[in-house]
C-alpha cells in the first residue's frame, strides 16, 4: 500500500494534493464522525475543534489540524460524501 493518497479538490482545474495516507485516514474518519446528515449540517468554523477531539492525540500533535481539516473536507466534497448546505452563510456542511 502506498504511503500517500491524492486528496481531490471539488474546484474544476485544481490538481489533487498528495498527502500522508495515515493522517488522511485519521482526519477522514474524524470528519465523517462529526459532520451530520441533518439538513442544517455543522458550521465549518467549528470543524477543527470537533475533529481534533476525535483524533488520536499523537496525530493532532504532529499535524496542522486546520490545514488537514480543510484539505480532507475538500476531498470529501469532491468525492460526493459531504456537501455545503446551499444558500447558508457562514458555510455549513452535511453528509450526503
Amino acid at each position: 500500500m502506498k504511503d500517500t493518497v491524492e486528496a481531490l479538490n471539488p474546484q474544476p482545474g485544481k490538481k489533487p494534493t498528495k498527502v500522508n495516507r495515515r493522517n488522511y485516514e485519521a482526519y477522514r474518519r474524524a470528519l465523517l464522525r462529526v459532520i451530520p446528515e441533518k439538513a442544517e449540517g455543522v458550521e465549518y468554523s467549528k470543524l477543527v475543534d470537533l475533529v481534533v477531539a476525535k483524533l488520536p492525540h499523537a496525530v493532532a500533535e504532529a499535524t496542522k489540524p486546520k490545514w488537514w481539516v480543510t484539505t480532507v473536507k475538500l476531498d470529501l466534497e469532491a468525492r460526493g460524501l459531504i456537501e455545503r448546505v446551499p444558500g447558508v452563510t457562514p458555510q455549513r456542511l452535511r453528509k450526503l
